[in-house]
């Protein structure tokens, strides 16, 4: 059976947005989704697909959340081949010997306007990269994430569209359990 992977946007993080383990497990479970599993805290379900497209099932998902716990958290929501598939275009690949360095943004759609990614000047940020390629933006950054210039300025680069990262590590880690 193919799978879905759900990624809640700032969930547990600093104390905001509590929206504990259990409660996703339980909140996915009562929306008829089979075999889930959660990765961490932050906001990584994994389950059987329930037949809808990915886009309706983060609909689904983002309106329950807000109507059981008032919370509006932004969700985007791949399919298990979609996941492979932004593994396998890692742009990066000297990175995954450092995994937490590389992070990868998924966007729930392609960014139809990336003038403002692409005003960055990317090479004043060396040896920091990224590269957007589809709906996801992948980010390497060798000195870490937190002292990034780079992360910085792609976060604030509106691309008008719902966003969220993963670190290598958990990229990897959901697809393993997507394959489980």
């Amino acid at each position: 059976m193919s799978r879905q992977i759900a990624l809640l946007r700032g969930i547990n993080v600093g104390g905001h947005n509590s929206f504990p383990k259990a409660k996703q497990l339980e909140l996915a479970e009562s929306l008829g989704f089979g075999e889930v599993s959660v990765l961490l805290q932050t906001g990584n379900i994994v389950f059987a697909d329930p037949g809808t497209p990915p886009q309706e099932t983060a609909r689904i998902l983002h309106d329950r959340i807000t109507a059981e716990l008032g919370l509006t958290v932004p969700v985007v929501v791949r399919t298990r081949d979609e996941l492979a598939a932004a593994v396998a275009a890692n742009p990066f690949p000297q990175a995954v010997a450092e995994p937490k360095s590389l992070h990868v943004t998924f966007l729930s759609a392609e960014p139809a306007d990336t003038s403002r990614l692409d005003a960055l000047g990317a090479a004043a940020f060396a040896p920091d990269q990224y590269r957007l390629t589809g709906r996801e933006l992948y980010l390497w950054c060798p000195g870490g994430i937190g002292r990034s210039k780079l992360a910085e300025a792609v976060s604030r680069a509106r691309l008008g569209v719902t966003a969220t990262a993963r670190n290598w590590n958990t990229v990897t880690k959901l697809l393993a359990l997507a394959d489980a």
